[in-house]
């Protein structure tokens, strides 16, 4: 079985963050979700749970960060190409959060954006053609 990772945000308005999710083209699992709670599917191994702020205090006592003041992490998804990086970034956008937060980076090989989401969490979108990539 490959592993799965679990990423866990606070968020405070889980229906908004929700559908921004679904927007970027997450599908929520209703198995795992309920009104404080929303497991959205990435892919088969990349599972995204929004916890509202009083969830997120049953499972651990270090206080929010309001990460649309500082950084508290950078997720990064890859994308099958170019294109893609730039649609999810232009999605996220027109969908409440905020693209090109981190500069574009655009090594030939390998190209990236970023935005945030709803509650200021950073995600990077990277496209990387191996086939390209400098040798030595």
């Amino acid at each position: 079985m490959p592993k799965q990772i679990f990423v866990n945000l606070p968020v405070a308005d889980l229906h908004k963050a929700r559908s921004f999710y679904e927007a970027i083209g997450a599908d929520n699992n209703p198995q795992f979700s309920d009104d404080t709670v929303a497991c959205m599917v990435v892919s088969d191994t990349i599972y995204v749970m929004l916890l509202t702020h009083p969830r997120w205090t049953t499972f651990t006592s270090k206080p929010l960060v309001d990460a649309h003041a500082a950084s508290e992490v950078m997720l990064c998804l890859s994308a099958e190409d170019r294109a893609a990086v730039d649609a999810m970034v232009e999605i996220a956008s027109a969908h409440g959060g905020k693209a090109d937060v981190n500069p574009v980076q655009d090594h030939g090989f390998m190209y990236g954006r970023s935005f945030e989401d709803v509650d200021g969490h950073i995600w990077e979108i990277m496209f990387m053609d191996m086939s390209q990539m400098p040798q030595g």
